[in-house]
């Protein structure tokens, strides 16, 4: 028996072992069958070079299959990640359609709530959540004090809040 017969039924008696180990880190039987069909010709390569002969052959291979395993593996890992930046360029900054519905439904609420406001009510709210007006200027404007300026605001949002509070988003 030839020492090339011998290293071939060493494969073959480990070869679905072998499979079995590589599965596992590579993520696919098709590609760990690539990985021992590759160990198998680095290990017959190795094994005709080598001047002395091989003490733990099956281990040898077992070792082979694991580095050839893990460089595929990551080798995939960086076929699969996208380049820098990709990631932002793809993310849409526009809400799902699902999103703008309830939101279009949440507007026509607050419009509502809005309406049913007394003016001088509705107009203090305008001033300072629409128009970014402090809470003086709002007084200065409506001819208010700035504590009924900051009172008027806040039964805005309250009474807003209690038109939203039965909405389910």
């Amino acid at each position: 028996m030839t020492y090339d017969s011998v290293r071939l039924d060493l494969f073959l008696a480990h070869r679905s072992a072998l499979i079995d180990y590589a599965q596992p880190i590579v993520g696919c039987r098709a590609r760990a069958e690539d990985v021992v069909q590759e160990a198998y010709l680095r290990f017959a390569a190795a094994t005709e070079r080598a001047d002395d002969t091989i003490l733990q052959p099956v281990g040898y291979l077992y070792r082979i299959v694991r580095n050839l395993a893990l460089d595929w593996a990551r080798h995939l890992a960086q076929e699969d990640r996208p380049p820098p930046g990709a990631m932002e360029r793809l993310a849409s900054a526009a809400p799902s359609p699902e999103q703008a519905t309830v939101d279009r439904d949440q507007l026509r609420i607050v419009i509502a709530a809005l309406d049913e406001l007394p003016p001088r009510t509705r107009r203090a709210f305008e001033l300072n959540r629409l128009q970014g007006e402090t809470f003086p200027a709002i007084a200065r404007q409506l001819g208010i004090s700035v504590g009924l300026a900051h009172r008027l605001v806040k039964d805005a949002l309250t009474h807003c809040a209690d038109r939203l509070g039965g909405f389910e988003s």
